[in-house]
């Protein structure tokens, strides 16, 4: 994997060799590619049990914790940041001991960076080589982050797509696409919206959405 690096390509100068299309969002990924993946792995977990590397059961385990990750989760952290100035800033500048202090089991995870919506400034999350997701906060990533086309497209033209995912932005926003690596993940704080001053941290993690905190989504008092 690269580093992790910034993009901000909010033009449309660009040639491209992709297909229009009238998808609410970016489609789902290629299946055959899923498939030979899940083969592979498949595959590779059955010589290592068979080594004694691990058991089933170890690896059974491991599922089950992965599957009790949520983005809920992550709309926890969101919640507090927004409520709490000082966890906030704790958050930004060394997230994992801030989320440690929630509870949430962050050790032997990858380096994480949280970076925050608004002020003329919109970060959205991709992967360009693979799927490289914060699983640790978010839990599984949708179909549609490890799809061949997403991860093309948010980088060449991010403002199309966001709004394909209805998401429009005022021209004089700033988007910065951000790419996620096997050795860094991001989290990225959506802009709180206005009329939720009156909510507690629980009531504001209810509205928090998943695309909200990669980027590809906004926070409405209704969701």
């Amino acid at each position: 994997m690269t580093a992790a690096h910034d993009h901000d390509h909010d033009h449309d100068d660009h040639d491209h060799d992709h297909d229009d299309h009238s998808h609410p969002h970016a489609p789902v990924e290629d299946h055959d590619t899923v498939t030979e993946f899940h083969l592979l792995e498949q595959a590779l977990r059955e010589l290592l049990i068979e080594a004694g590397v691990f058991s089933a059961a170890d690896v059974q385990r491991q599922i089950e914790k992965q599957e009790s990750r949520t983005p809920a989760m992550g709309s926890r952290i969101v919640a507090k940041a927004w409520t709490d100035p000082v966890f906030r800033e704790k958050l930004l500048s060394d997230p994992k001991p801030a989320i440690t202090q929630l509870g949430i089991d962050v050790a032997n995870t990858p380096a994480l960076q949280v970076l925050e919506n608004g002020s003329g400034v919109h970060h959205v999350v991709v992967c360009t080589l693979c799927s490289c997701y914060p699983r640790m906060i978010l839990g599984i990533p949708p179909a549609w982050y490890k799809s061949r086309e997403y991860r093309a497209r948010v980088v060449r033209e991010p403002r199309v797509v966001l709004e394909e995912f209805g998401v429009s932005l005022p021209a004089d926003t700033e988007i910065r696409v951000v790419d996620s690596t096997a050795d860094l993940r991001y989290l990225v704080i959506p802009e709180r919206p206005s009329g939720t001053d009156h909510l507690g941290e629980d009531a504001l993690a209810e509205i928090i959405s998943r695309d909200s905190m990669i980027g590809t989504g906004l926070v409405t008092p209704g969701r």
